[in-house]
C-alpha cells in the first residue's frame, strides 16, 4: 500500500501548524529588569548634583525673603523687629566696607593661623593617641576617664585655665584650641578605627604581619578617610571656639572684632561677620573634601 505524501502536524484543534517558529534569542528570553524607582521615593538617595545646589540656593533665599520680610520698613516703628535688634539684609551687606577699614583680611588671617597652630597639634596629639588606644585596649581604657572629663570640660572654664598656665599671648590661644579640640579627635580616631572589620586584621595575621605592620598598613590607612571626615567637622567647630580665645588680649582676629563691634555698637558689621565666619568654614570644609575625595576615590561615600 503506497503512502501518500506526509501530513502536516496538526494542532489540537484539528487545523495543520505552521512553520517551527524559532527559538528567540537570548536578549528576548531574559527577564527585563525593572526601573529604579526615582531618588525622592529612594531611602539615601542622593539627587543629582545640579538639583543639590538649586536646593542649597534656595534655602538661602528663602532665609533672605523671611529677613526681608521682618525688616521691611524705612523706620523703626514700622518694622516686625527692632533694628537694634535684627538690622535689614540691606544695612548689614552695606556695611561691608567698613569692615574692610576695619583690616578685615587682617582678621581673617589672624584667625586662621591661631586655628591652624593648635589644630595641628591636636590633630597631631589625638591622632596618634587615638590610633594607639583602639589599637590596644588596655591603652583605650587607661585614658578614657581623662578624654571623657576632656569632651565634658565647658570651654569657657578653659579660659581661665589657659591664661594662668601660658599667659595671654599667642600661645594662650593656640593651646586653648590644641586642649579643647583634642579630646574629640581623639575619640573619632578610636571610633573610626574600630569601625575597620576584624577580617583585615585577621588575613595580615596569616600573612605573617606584625604588629606595627597591621597598625600601619592595615587599620590606619583604612580608617583615614573617616578620620578626615572627622577632623573636617572639627575644624569648623575650632574655628567657632577660637572667638572665644580672641577676646582676650587680642589686636586682631574675627573674635576680638566682634568683641569690638559689641561695645561699639557696630550690629550690622557683627552679623557680617558672622556670615564670614560660616562661608570662611564653608570655604575650608569644600577645600578639605575636594582633597579628601581626591586622595580616597574609591570612597564613594566622601
Amino acid at each position: 500500500m503506497t503512502q501518500g505524501p506526509p501530513r502536516a502536524a496538526e494542532t489540537p484543534a484539528g487545523k495543520p501548524a505552521g512553520p517551527a517558529a524559532k527559538a528567540p534569542p537570548p536578549e528576548a528570553r531574559a527577564t527585563a529588569l525593572p526601573e529604579p524607582p526615582p531618588w525622592y521615593l529612594t531611602l539615601r538617595e542622593e539627587p543629582p548634583a545640579w538639583l543639590r545646589l538649586a536646593l542649597g540656593l534656595t534655602c538661602i533665599l528663602v532665609i533672605l525673603a523671611v529677613w526681608y520680610l521682618f525688616t521691611a520698613g524705612d523706620r523703626p516703628e514700622e518694622r516686625a523687629i527692632s533694628p537694634s535688634k535684627l538690622p535689614s539684609p540691606g544695612e548689614v551687606f552695606f556695611s561691608f566696607d567698613d569692615l574692610i577699614e576695619r583690616h578685615l583680611g587682617d582678621s581673617i588671617i589672624a584667625t586662621l593661623m591661631r586655628v591652624l597652630i593648635g589644630f595641628f597639634w591636636a590633630t597631631l596629639v589625638g591622632v596618634g593617641a587615638g590610633t594607639l588606644a583602639a589599637s590596644f585596649r588596655g591603652v583605650n581604657s587607661f585614658v578614657s576617664p581623662l578624654i571623657l572629663f576632656g569632651r565634658s570640660l565647658p570651654l569657657a572654664a578653659l579660659i581661665p585655665l589657659t591664661i594662668l598656665w601660658f599667659g595671654i599671648e599667642e600661645r594662650q590661644k593656640w593651646m586653648f584650641i590644641f586642649i579643647a579640640a583634642t579630646p574629640f579627635v581623639f575619640s573619632d580616631t578610636v571610633k573610626s578605627i574600630s569601625l575597620v572589620p576584624q577580617r583585615y586584621v585577621e588575613t595580615a595575621q596569616t600573612l605573617g604581619a606584625s604588629r606595627f605592620q597591621i597598625i600601619t598598613k592595615v587599620l590606619f590607612p583604612l580608617a583615614l578617610p573617616d578620620i578626615v571626615t572627622g577632623l573636617r567637622f572639627l575644624f569648623g567647630l575650632a574655628l567657632g571656639y577660637i572667638m572665644l580665645a580672641e577676646v582676650i588680649n587680642a589686636d586682631a582676629g574675627l573674635g576680638f572684632m566682634i568683641n569690638q563691634g559689641e561695645r561699639l555698637g557696630y550690629i550690622e558689621q557683627n552679623y557680617l561677620l558672622l556670615m564670614v565666619i560660616g562661608v570662611l568654614a564653608f570655604v575650608v570644609d569644600w577645600v578639605i573634601r575636594f582633597l579628601q575625595r581626591s586622595v580616597f576615590p574609591y570612597r564613594k561615600d566622601l
